[in-house]
C-alpha cells in the first residue's frame, strides 16, 4: 500500500530524546498510512539502533548539517506529504490527521504549518514563540499569508518541494522552505496545532540566544550563505544535555563578539558587488572569532 506522508526526522546523538519522540508518532490517530524516517547524522551514540527497533526507516547522512540530513530524508520519502519535524519533538494524538484534513479537503494546499511550545522553557521563551506565532497568526488571519514556518512542525507536498539548499544550515529549512513553497499553492497555518519541544538551547540564557543563536547562527548566518553561496558560521554546536547558565561575564563578552561580527559583515549584506572580495578577506577572522563564542557539546 503506497504511503500518504513520510515524516522526515534528523538525528545527531538524539538517543536520550528519540523514543519518547517514535513513540508519540506510533500513538497517532491517523486512519491512513504513514512511515517515520530518521536521518542519522553521524551520530556516535545509539540513534540509529534506536530508531531501526522501534520501526522508524533508519537513512544514513555522513554530510553534518540540519538542510542535508533533511534532504536526504525527504528524497527518500514515498509519502505524498512529507513532514518536517525533530528528534527532540513530541506531538498530541491527532497531530497528523489534523494536518492530512488540509490537504485532503483542497488540492491548491502545498504546506501546513504549526506551532511549537517549549517544554519546561524560561519566562521569556515562552514570551518569544507566543510573540513569534501569535504575529504569525494575526498576519495569516488578516492576508492569508504566512510570514513563519517552523521546521518541527510542517508538512508540504512532495511535488512542490525542489529540494533543501544543502550550503545552508540553520534557517534554510524554515526561510529557505517558505520562499521555495510560497509561489507553488496555499499554505496554511494552524496555530492550535501545537508540538512540544526541548528547551535545552534555550538554557543557556536569554542573551546568548538572543545575539548568538538568533541573530548569528540563524538570520547573519543565512543572509551571508543567500550572497556568498555557503554557510560562513557553520551550524551552531550540538547541545545534548543540560547546559548550566552562563556567567554574566561571558554572556556579554559573546553579545560584543557577535555584535562586532555583525558590524563587520554588514557590508557583505548592502553590498552584493564585493561580497566575494569582502568574504574572502574577512572568513579567516570571523571563522576563528565564531570559534570562540560557540558551545561546548
Amino acid at each position: 500500500m503506497s504511503k500518504q506522508v513520510s515524516i522526515v526526522i534528523p538525528a545527531y546523538n538524539e538517543a536520550r530524546y528519540l523514543e519518547a519522540c517514535l513513540a508519540s508518532l506510533k500513538a497517532q490517530d491517523f486512519s491512513g498510512v504513514f512511515e517515520i524516517i530518521v536521518v542519522d547524522n553521524n551520530s556516535s551514540d545509539d540513534t540509529a539502533a534506536i530508531a531501526s527497533r522501534l520501526g522508524a526507516r533508519v537513512i544514513i547522512e555522513p554530510t553534518r548539517g540540519v538542510c542535508a540530513a533533511r534532504q536526504a530524508g525527504t528524497l527518500a520519502a514515498s509519502g505524498e506529504v512529507v513532514l518536517s519535524t525533530d528528534a527532540d519533538t513530541t506531538f498530541p494524538p491527532n497531530w497528523l490527521t489534523r494536518i492530512w484534513v488540509e490537504f485532503s479537503r483542497d488540492p491548491e494546499v502545498v504546506a501546513v504549518a504549526g506551532v511549537v511550545q517549549y517544554i519546561n522553557a524560561p519566562w521569556w521563551a515562552r514570551l518569544y514563540t507566543r510573540a513569534l506565532f501569535g504575529t504569525t497568526n494575526a498576519r495569516y488571519k488578516l492576508s492569508g499569508r504566512v510570514g513563519y514556518i517552523t521546521a518541527c512542525n510542517t508538512a508540504f507536498r512532495k511535488k512542490a518541494w525542489s529540494g533543501y539548499n544543502t550550503q545552508f544550515t540553520q534557517g534554510g529549512d524554515e526561510f529557505g522552505l517558505l520562499a521555495q513553497l510560497k509561489p507553488k499553492g496555499k499554505i496554511v497555518f494552524q496555530p492550535d496545532n501545537t508540538v512540544f519541544t526541548s528547551s535545552r538551547r534555550l538554557r543557556r540564557g536569554l542573551w546568548y540566544n538572543m545575539f548568538v543563536t538568533i541573530m548569528l547562527y540563524y538570520c547573519v548566518d543565512y543572509l551571508l550563505a543567500k550572497v556568498t553561496g555557503k554557510s560562513v558560521f557553520g551550524s551552531y554546536a550540538p547541545i545534548r544535555h543540560d547546559p548550566k547558565p552562563l556567567s554574566p561575564f561571558i554572556i556579554w563578552s559573546r553579545a560584543a563578539a557577535v555584535v562586532a561580527i555583525v558590524m563587520i559583515t554588514f557590508p557583505l549584506l548592502t553590498h552584493r558587488v564585493s561580497a566575494a572580495h569582502v568574504f574572502r578577506a574577512t572568513k579567516t577572522g570571523l571563522v576563528t572569532l565564531t570559534h570562540r563564542i560557540q558551545d561546548p557539546w
